[in-house]
Parts: structure tokens; C-alpha cells; sequence
């Protein structure tokens, strides 16, 4: 017996070794697979390996950075359908309201456009499978809908006016999942282009976009890039080249062990001319801060808003055999001028990390400017005008915006928690569509004719009743434009589009009517450029 364990442990060491000498193993990392191995073949129970080695990889990866982490194969194929551009399944864009889901839109031309889906529809089944009542959460109805091209998928819906179930057969096709959110003219000269992320197809529908608002007259553009997160590093560095011309640096990346890495600009930019405004705000993250920074450096345009994200790690994703993946950081990003955008943060101490935004706005930092405080040694000078920029915590805004809190009330923030504006749009838009599109054939004529009424108002705070939020009639008050703009903008989403909705929303929002009235003052314009 005793010789027996010997040669167990004597094969376990030879093996370790091996491995060590073949990718030079440190001693912590032979310890850890001498660990690994002991337990596979001398622990008293029967174990579940492949669960204990993922348990371990990721309290190795918690300790890192907070950005380096494990993907389950699942989650991985998850993550990358937003960002390679499309998917297959029926085409449509839903959301659960009360454990049911509604269509909210079909994709254009695409599988259950073509069987006749509608806006408002609700599925109660998929393949016999009830979904509507059961709790069943969004990602397992997603299995359920999604499916290899040219599959075929049954489903039952309730529509309005109609008694019973219609059933319907749609054959699955490829899906496109766009990052452009909205692109339209403000006025005579100034465009509007929203970038939701940045994904495979970015790049080709930004271009799409703004040679279709330049036929328009488009001389400024207004890029918003509020709220995205970021995406692929080379839709941020294609993008940030339709801006600044030739031989311009964009972005470099060094790590310890990765060498120095650049990207910088061609001559094929279709906006190297021209005043260029872009919008951020403490979502805009990763990619966001790439283009955003180039921008700022090379003082090519303006940045409005408030002091993005701040992340300024580059990771690698290095794929494991069971299709799940590590996501590695691997180097540092930074700016033209030598910015690292990366804020601070403790190795292992993910939790503070995640609670920044929120210790921001405690700090004030959401507000007022002058609570925002970089050392000396982040100070940088742009390349051209020299004026001052700091890195080490996100790209600070040439114009800063505070965070508008003139009609938040907690009654508002209640109200929008529960979802109570988006189930009474939808429900309004859902029982009059043909007359409402009747009378307001386009979002133009919605969006300068449409008001919302005190009837609906009141539905909205009977909802609200019924919901137990108590109803207080000065904090009502306080938010009743609120109310009545969100209302309006959901409708037009639900009636029209996507870009519907940000038109009237636009209008409630004070970093883009700060952007707006920047790009149309040449004076300001030229003076915080200067």
C-alpha cells in the first residue's frame, strides 16, 4: 500500500514537472496543480473536478484586477451575439411586463414580419411550452426562441380584439443586431448619430449614417456615446479615424509582458472637417473613452457631459477547452498625449471598485465639477491647443453637465422603478395604434402634435395606487413634465422606432441641449476648443 501511494505522488511530481518545464511554471502554479491533482486522485470522496477547478480559477482571477474574470460557455455565447452583429432567430425585440412577454418591434423584412407578428402582440407559448404565467425567466424564453437558421418554431400569441390564441410557424433566419440607436438632423446643419456599443458592424453603420445625414446638409455632428460601454477595440479605433486625419496616434497598449502596440489613422476619414461634438456621461466606458480621448487630444471636437466610466484595461480572452473562456487583462490602454484612463482601483477588493459611481454622486462629483479632484502628475496638455487634461480616472469633459435633479422626486423614482410609465405606454399604444398612426403618420407630426393628456396622467397614478406607491401630490407636481416627456418618447419608440424615442427624449436631456447649443455657437465652440 505504502508503495502504492509513493508511485501516486512520485507520478503526480513527474507530471507537474513536466508541465512546469514545458511553460516555465512558477512555484505558486506547480502548487496549485500539485493541489489539483492530489485531489482528482487521493481525496477521500468523489468530487466534482471540473466545478472545484472553475470555483478555484475564479477566486484566482478576484484577486486581479476587477476586470479579469471567468466566462462560463454559456455566458460566452451570451456575450458576444450583442457585438458580432447578429444571431439566429425570429426577429423580433420583446419585453416582459407582468411575466408576459410583448412585441415590442419586428425587425424589418425579417421571420415573423413576414408571417405577420405585430407590435403589441403577447406569446404565451413556444412549442407547446407555456411562457406566459410561469415565471420563466428571459434567458430561458431566449433558448426557447432562438435556434439554427432555416429551424422552424411554433408559437401561440393573444392580440387585441382577437378572442382566441393565434398560432403561428416561423422559420428561423439570421437576425442583425445593430449598434446604431438613432441618426437624425437637428436642424439645417447639425446631425445626431447615437452609438449604442461598439460591435463588429459599428463602423458600417456609422458610415451609413452620416453619408445619409450628409446628403441632408450635415456640416456638425453630435456623436452620442452616453451610456455605452464599450465593446471592440477595433470599432473604437475605426471610428476615432473618421475624425482626425492621416498619421494621427489613436491608441497604444503596453503590459509587462506585452510589448507596445499602436493604432493610428489612415487618410480614409468621412469627418476630419467640421465641428464635432461628442456626449458622455459615467456609462461611457472602454471603447467610449478611446475615441473620446483621441478626440480630446488631438482637439479635433469637444466632449460635453460628465467624467466617463474609467476603465483602461485592454483584456485578452483565452478560450478553455469546454468552451468557457478566461478574460485576461493583459495590458494598459492610453491616450495620445500618455493618459491611462484607468481609475484606481485594489487588487482583490472588487466590491469598492463596483461602488465608485455611487461614491461619486455621495461625493458630489455628479453636480458640481469643483468636487472632482485629479493630482498634479495626471495633468497632460493636448498635442495641438496644449490646454490641460488629466487621465487616471476616466476622460473628464471639456464641458461638464451636471446631473439633473430638478424634476426627480420619489415618487418619480418609484414609479419608474416598477415600470409603471413603460406598461402605460405600452398598453395606450397597444389599444389605439391604427388610430394613433392614423392621425400621426410620422414621428414629425407625433412629436410636435401629440399631448399627453390629464386622463392618462391619472391612469398613470392609479397604476401606481394599485402598485402601493402613495401618492404625493407636490412631488407629482414636481414631476409632471417628467412624467408627461417619457411617456410620450416610450409611445413613439412603441409607434415608430428606437430613434423615435430619442427625439423626444433629446429634449428632457441637458447634456444634449448643452451639446446642441456649444456646436451652434461658434464663439463658445472656439473658445473651450481654444
Amino acid at each position: 500500500m505504502k508503495k502504492t501511494l509513493l508511485l501516486i505522488i512520485t507520478c503526480t511530481f513527474i507530471f507537474v514537472n513536466t508541465i512546469s518545464a514545458q511553460y516555465a511554471m512558477s512555484q505558486g502554479t506547480k502548487k496549485l496543480a500539485t493541489t489539483m491533482t492530489l485531489i482528482e486522485r487521493m481525496y477521500v470522496d468523489t468530487v466534482d473536478d471540473e466545478k472545484l477547478a472553475e470555483d478555484a480559477i475564479v477566486a484566482i482571477l478576484k484577486e486581479l484586477d476587477p476586470h479579469s474574470s471567468y466566462l462560463s460557455a454559456e455566458t460566452v455565447a451570451d456575450m458576444n451575439e450583442p457585438l458580432e452583429g447578429n444571431f439566429d432567430g425570429i426577429g423580433i425585440s420583446f419585453n416582459m411586463i407582468s411575466d408576459t412577454l410583448y412585441v415590442i418591434e419586428t425587425i424589418a423584412d425579417g421571420p415573423s414580419e413576414r408571417v405577420g407578428l405585430l407590435p403589441g402582440d403577447r406569446i404565451i407559448a413556444v412549442n407547446d411550452t407555456a411562457i406566459a404565467g410561469v415565471n420563466m425567466n428571459t434567458r430561458d424564453i431566449m433558448k426557447r426562441l432562438k435556434g439554427p437558421k432555416g429551424t422552424k418554431v411554433n408559437i401561440k400569441v393573444l392580440r387585441r380584439g382577437v378572442q382566441k390564441p393565434i398560432s403561428f410557424q416561423i422559420v428561423r433566419a439570421k437576425i442583425p443586431i445593430y449598434s446604431l440607436d438613432a441618426a437624425y438632423m437637428i436642424d439645417d446643419k447639425t446631425g445626431y448619430i447615437r452609438l449604442s456599443r461598439f460591435g463588429a458592424t459599428t463602423v458600417a453603420e456609422f458610415k451609413e449614417a452620416l453619408i445619409k445625414l450628409s446628403a441632408q446638409g450635415l456640416q456638425n455632428l453630435i456623436l452620442d456615446l452616453e451610456g455605452n460601454g464599450g465593446g471592440y477595440l477595433n470599432a473604437a479605433t475605426e471610428l476615432a479615424d473618421e475624425f482626425l486625419d492621416k498619421d494621427k496616434l489613436i491608441v497604444y497598449m503596453e503590459g509587462t509582458h506585452q510589448a507596445r502596440t499602436s493604432d493610428s489613422t489612415t487618410d480614409r476619414g468621412l469627418f476630419e472637417k467640421g465641428k464635432l461634438v461628442i456626449l458622455v456621461d459615467e456609462g461611457s466606458a472602454s471603447a467610449s473613452e478611446i475615441v473620446s480621448g483621441a478626440v480630446q487630444d488631438w482637439d479635433r471636437g469637444l466632449i460635453v457631459g460628465r467624467r466617463t466610466f474609467g476603465k483602461g484595461l485592454v483584456q485578452r480572452q483565452f478560450p478553455l477547452p469546454d468552451g468557457s473562456m478566461i478574460r485576461l487583462t493583459v495590458a494598459r490602454y492610453y491616450t495620445p498625449t500618455g493618459r491611462s484612463i484607468q481609475k484606481p482601483y485594489t487588487h482583490g477588493d472588487q466590491d469598492s471598485y463596483n461602488k465608485d459611481l455611487i461614491d461619486r454622486y455621495n461625493r458630489g462629483e455628479m453636480m458640481n465639477a469643483d468636487s472632482i479632484h485629479f493630482p498634479d502628475s495626471l495633468k497632460y496638455k493636448t498635442l495641438v491647443n496644449e490646454r490641460t487634461v488629466y487621465g487616471g480616472g476616466g476622460i473628464m469633459p471639456d464641458y461638464f453637465v451636471p446631473i439633473d435633479t430638478a424634476e426627480y422626486t420619489e415618487y418619480s423614482g418609484r414609479i419608474n422603478a416598477m415600470g409603471i410609465i413603460y406598461r402605460l405606454s405600452l398598453q395606450t399604444v397597444d389599444s389605439n395604434r391604427k388610430e394613433l398612426l392614423k392621425k400621426y403618420p410620422t414621428i414629425e407630426k407625433f412629436k410636435k402634435e401629440y399631448e399627453v393628456s390629464d386622463e392618462l396622467l391619472s391612469k398613470m397614478v392609479k397604476m401606481a395606487t394599485d402598485d402601493k406607491i402613495e401618492y404625493k401630490e407636490d412631488q407629482y407636481l414636481r414631476s409632471k413634465e417628467q412624467f408627461k416627456r417619457r411617456i410620450k418618447a416610450l409611445m413613439a419608440r412603441d409607434l415608430f422606432n428606437t430613434e423615435g424615442y430619442f427625439k423626444i427624449i433629446n429634449d428632457e436631456s441637458e447634456i444634449f441641449k448643452k451639446g446642441l447649443e456649444i456646436i451652434n455657437s461658434d464663439t463658445e465652440y472656439n473658445k473651450l476648443l481654444q
